[in-house]
């Protein structure tokens, strides 16, 4: 019954484990009256802590519960026990082994219990139950730690670990190397405990603030400590760089770089300066509370009806709702809009969160800048190297979040070493002070990030957080890339030539890559919502980024970028080109000089690397980097005069830079820009940037109200953000004119052997299983019409002529027609879009146009040139076609091999070897035609070679036997030329064998000189002209009429007749198959 008493308090931890931990805690020590308070341990001191270890690592690390740390919390074994415990070890009892013992085992029991704890996706309800307890405990135990009375708690965990870092690394046992890391993870955590957001206070913010841990760790020694183990990390310290890179995060992390390097003076006036701007803006606010501040006449108040454009009745109280556009201002204060949130991570109240400014107090700031300043000068090299090697090889020790931590740490101190230099330079020291810091030192100080290595590691980097959408690594990236381009934007100004020839070579390399290019780009247009850090962060880059590439692209007019993917497509367009011209194949010479290649190889990437920096810059200009810019302006309250003059350099260059002023024209742009001059609640008219936005939205409007008047359409426009079409109409007045530059497919032919109707059977069948049936379709209707209009005009012509005869000459065709000429050719319209890019496009569907007697009219294959079927075709031809398009339609094509489709029928159409074999250079007198050309003529050094490989006519027989031949040829030249020594082969240089070349060339230029191929010599009763052989029957008759006039007359007359009558033979040039031969023709 007692367990249902609903006023009894719940249990939140086992009483049994509640019980074995308190009387753990109980029989540690205590307090004792006799040694007037001091606290005394018990008689199983060691043996208690040792089983107080086992119970948090047995009990709540193995069943991932908080029981033990949550009852060890509630007993205050931190404060009340395991602190005295430390406090109570004396500086001389460094013999007294028990002591030293024991505080080793309070450290190990502190460590765990000061870890600090972060809200995850994989906690229980155990977890949730005890943490918020647990977190505001640690609280109290970094309080106690850093305040206590009697003794410097940090001070003692050191002495426990001093021993065990004395020694020299080769000399350190597992024990010892354990010792070290337990005092840093406890040095760790006491720098990351801190008072939790959305916890009650317990009136310990300044007890643990980051000024009060700072303090600590300087009065403490621990500064010393961590300066020692960075300048030898490396040498006598491995393991230990990720453990202190934390230690630094959690120092450094949200500090104003600036204030650490201001003098008590300058803090003081910066301190003025913020108390006069605050007083400013008070002014102004009161200032604008006045023009609407109630007077005697206004105490009987004012109500007003506005109604909208949709008939709605808005209602608006106030007098100064009568005047101006108060009323408009009232109606947009009470509109609320619920914009729907997406479940995002809370981000903002985690310890490695960065975002968070930290102010601190003057003695803390001065006392790390003293440290920033010795970690600089001896162990920022050192522990950078060191943490960038473990990050390159992917060490154990380095978690996920120290990719974080890196980054920023690097882009901290590096501002921290900027500052530190603008500060010395402008710092008047007197004369008899010598200055340890001059202007001409050099920036070896943190020149282990400025390599190389580190730009690889920081791409790469970017690149993966991107990808995975890690928005706050990815804010780390960009904040250290920044700072990174700012010292080297200083080392360029440097009196040291080395430093500035290091800086152009680092600007080389930074902007050589067009993917860094790219990837900043992106960063802008692609932000949304990652939260206010990361927009500073994400803008602040590109301003940088932007400014320093212009200046370096004006001093380096030649600058080179690499773009690898654009190289690879067009080396690969290059190859398909040289493959493929027009779809004819062309034959590559193997022997042909590999060094000409490279030079056009390079040729073409070096014009593909020629930087245009307006061409980048109008990457920038565009509507998602435009919406970047006006969240951040948005936030102009909260903006520095730094950060409002980045967002009026980025609008300036879009409006008036790169001419884009029309991506500015949009409602909520435009009223943001005259809230900010004219208000209410826009800049203060004192701030140093109000004049620019001023002079900015003046010019702005200016130029939107001209634009209004040449485009009216751009007034509905001002509602939408604007698209590349829209914003290229409204600019120039009409839409951007695109030009189509696609060249026509490869052409195809059937392979050879194959009769008409067969090949449409095999082209018609590879379009059917292209699915392409609507395309064969298409064809076969314009063949329907075309056979019904050229039929018609058959029996038209056939019906209308009584005494006119129609003559089909040869097997084309031709159709004459007397008195009603040729009929007209009809022409191949497109059904629809589809099918006219089909016509061009489809290879297959060309191919079967041609089969069925269509042509391309005019030479130019152009997309969207006429197809037409010719006059001369006739009506029977066009049904032939048509019923083998119908007969296959249905029917598929089948190969008498099974293995052998339709598609493997078809093949590109070969290109003819021209006879011009050394291109179009002068002197060449023969063309691929066959024709000579007239500047040849008186040339008697060239002569007509044949071309390589060409085809013999004679018989089988004997073309077996002179490859034959060639081949023994071959044998024997290769046994003799494997004879020589290898040695003479490997002596000859370039020169040697390039000259070899040219005689090898010049010899087998002779040998073709002298071929007189039978191949190319011609009979004249070859011939298959008909005049030819009418006049040859013509000459037979003459010849008989001769020799009976011969038979009567006498042989004598006969034959003297005969050389009369008979006409002379001139000899006549002819060209057969492309070549110049001669033969003796009659000519009459």
């Amino acid at each position: 019954m007692e367990g249902n008493n609903p006023l009894e308090k719940a249990e939140t931890v086992d009483p049994e484990v509640r019980a074995y931990v308190y009387s753990l805690v109980n029989a540690l020590g205590g307090s004792s009256a006799d040694e007037e308070g001091r606290y005394v341990l018990g008689d199983d001191a060691l043996a208690c802590l040792r089983d107080l270890k086992r119970w948090l690592k047995l009990y709540d690390e193995k069943l991932n519960r908080l029981d033990v740390a949550r009852c060890l919390a509630e007993a205050k074994l931190v404060t009340g026990d395991l602190l005295p415990i430390l406090a109570s070890w004396p500086e001389d009892g460094r013999n007294d082994r028990l002591k030293a013992r024991v505080a080793l085992a309070s450290l190990e029991l502190l460590v765990p219990l000061t870890w600090p704890m972060e809200p995850n996706g994989e906690m229980t309800m155990n977890h949730h139950r005890h943490m918020p307890y647990i977190q505001q405990s640690q609280v109290l135990y970094k309080a106690s730690i850093l305040t206590w009375d009697s003794c410097r708690i940090l001070r003692q965990a050191i002495r426990i670990a001093l021993p065990s870092i004395a020694l020299p690394r080769d000399q350190r046992t597992a024990r010892d190397e354990g010792i070290i890391k337990l005092l840093l993870y406890f040095l760790r955590n006491v720098a990351s405990i801190r008072q939790i957001p959305n916890l009650p206070s317990q009136d310990l913010e300044m007890e643990v603030s980051r000024s009060a841990t700072i303090d600590a760790f300087r009065d403490q020694d621990v500064f010393a400590l961590l300066l020692t183990m960075c300048s030898n990390m490396g040498d006598d310290f491995n393991l230990q760089d990720v453990i202190i890179l934390d230690i630094l995060f959690n120092l450094v992390k949200g500090v104003d770089v600036k204030k650490l390097w201001m003098t008590q003076s300058q803090r003081d006036g910066h301190e003025f300066s913020d108390l006069k701007a605050r007083l400013s803006a008070e002014q102004h606010t009161l200032r604008e509370a006045k023009v609407n501040a109630p007077s005697r006449h206004s105490r009987f108040g004012a109500m007003i009806w506005v109604k909208g454009a949709d008939g709605k009745m808005s209602s608006v109280s106030g007098q100064d709702s009568l005047k101006d556009d108060r009323a408009f201002f009232k109606i947009d204060k009470s509109k609320k809009w619920t914009k729907p949130q997406t479940k995002q991570k809370d981000s903002q109240h985690t310890m490695y969160d960065f975002d968070r400014f930290e102010n601190l107090t003057d003695s803390a700031a001065e006392k790390l800048r003293n440290f920033v300043e010795e970690f600089l000068d001896s162990g920022f090299n050192p522990l950078f190297t060191h943490l960038r090697k473990a990050i390159e090889r992917e060490a154990e020790r380095v978690l996920d979040i120290n990719y974080r931590q890196f980054f920023y740490c690097v882009a901290w101190f590096l501002n921290a070493e900027r500052c530190r230099r603008e500060m010395n330079k402008n710092e008047k020291k007197p004369s008899n002070v010598t200055q340890d810091f001059s202007d001409a030192e050099s920036y070896s100080l943190v020149a282990a990030v400025l390599n190389q290595e580190t730009f690889i590691t920081l791409n790469r980097y970017m690149q993966a957080s991107i990808d995975n959408k890690e928005y706050q690594d990815l804010n780390a990236s960009m904040r250290c890339f920044t700072q990174i381009l700012l010292t080297v934007q200083e080392m360029t100004q440097s009196p040291l030539e080395e430093d500035q020839e290091i800086a152009d070579n680092i600007q080389n390399r930074i902007f050589y890559e067009e993917t860094t290019h790219d990837r900043i780009v992106g960063i802008v247009k692609n932000y949304k919502d990652q939260g206010f850090g990361y927009l500073d962060a994400c803008t602040e880059l590109a301003h940088v980024f932007l400014r320093m590439l212009e200046r370096y692209s004006k001093e380096n007019v030649d600058l080179q970028i690499r773009s690898r993917r654009k190289a690879r497509q067009k080396r690969k367009k290059a190859a398909a080109q040289q493959t493929t011209t027009h779809g004819q194949e062309q034959e590559v010479d193997p022997d042909s000089d590999s060094g000409n290649e490279d030079l056009v190889d390079t040729v073409q990437v070096s014009k593909e690397r020629k930087f245009d920096f307006n061409r980048f810059a109008a990457k920038f200009t565009s509507q998602s980097s435009v919406n970047t810019f006006t969240h951040l302006l948005t936030c102009y309250k909260d903006l520095n005069s730094e950060q409002l003059k980045r967002c009026h350099r980025f609008f300036y260059r879009v409006a008036f830079k790169q001419d884009q002023a029309v991506l500015l024209y949009r409602v909520d742009i435009i009223s943001l820009f005259y809230k900010l001059i004219k208000g209410p609640d826009g800049l203060d008219p004192k701030s140093v940037v109000y004049t620019d936005f001023s002079e900015f939205s003046r010019q702005l409007f200016k130029k939107m109200l001209k634009k209004l008047q040449e485009r009216p359409e751009l007034l509905t426009e001002m509602l939408f953000s604007k698209i590349n079409s829209t914003l290229y109409y409204l600019e120039y007045g009409h839409e951007k004119q695109t030009s189509a530059t696609t060249r026509p497919p490869a052409e195809l032919e059937v392979k050879p052997g194959r009769e008409l109707k067969e090949q449409i059977g095999i082209i018609v069948t590879a379009l059917v299983r292209d699915e392409k049936q609507k395309l064969v379709g298409w064809v076969k209707s314009v063949l329907t019409r075309a056979i019904a209009e050229r039929t018609l005009w058959e029996v038209t012509a056939a019906s209308g002529q009584e005494k006119a005869t129609t003559e089909a000459e040869s097997d084309a065709g031709i159709l004459r027609g007397a008195g009603l000429g040729e009929p007209s050719n009809i022409t191949a319209r497109p059904a629809d879009e589809e099918t006219r890019l089909a016509m061009f496009r489809n290879a297959r569907l060309r191919l079967l146009m041609k089969l069925c007697a269509f042509s391309l009219l005019g030479d130019e294959a152009v997309l969207g040139a006429p197809w037409i079927i010719p006059g001369q075709i006739k009506a029977e031809q066009l049904k032939e076609a048509k019923e083998a398009i119908e007969q296959y339609e249905s029917r598929p094509w089948q190969s008498e091999n099974d293995e052998e489709t339709a598609e493997d029928m078809l093949r590109r159409v070969r290109k003819q070897v021209g006879m011009d074999t050394e291109g179009d250079g002068e002197g060449s007198g023969l063309h691929g035609t066959g024709f000579i050309d007239d500047d040849s003529e008186g040339n008697d050094d060239i002569e007509f070679e044949f071309p390589d490989n060409i085809r013999s006519k004679s018989k089988p027989n004997k073309r077996r036997s002179i490859l034959e031949e060639l081949k023994k040829q071959r044998r024997k030249r290769k046994r003799g030329e494997g004879g020589s020594s290898d040695d003479d082969a490997d002596g000859l240089d370039d020169a040697a064998a390039a000259e070899r070349r040219k005689r090898r060339k010049d010899a087998n230029d002779e040998r073709r000189r002298k071929i007189k191929s039978e191949l190319y010599i011609f009979d004249s009763d070859d011939d298959g002209d008909p005049d030819f052989f009418r006049r040859e029957e013509e000459l037979r008759k003459r010849q008989e009429e001769v020799i009976q006039k011969q038979m009567e007359l006498g042989i004598g007359e006969g034959q003297q007749e005969q050389n009369q009558n008979q006409p002379k033979k001139k000899k006549q040039t002819m060209v057969r198959g492309g070549f110049i031969v001669d033969s003796d023709d009659d000519d009459e």
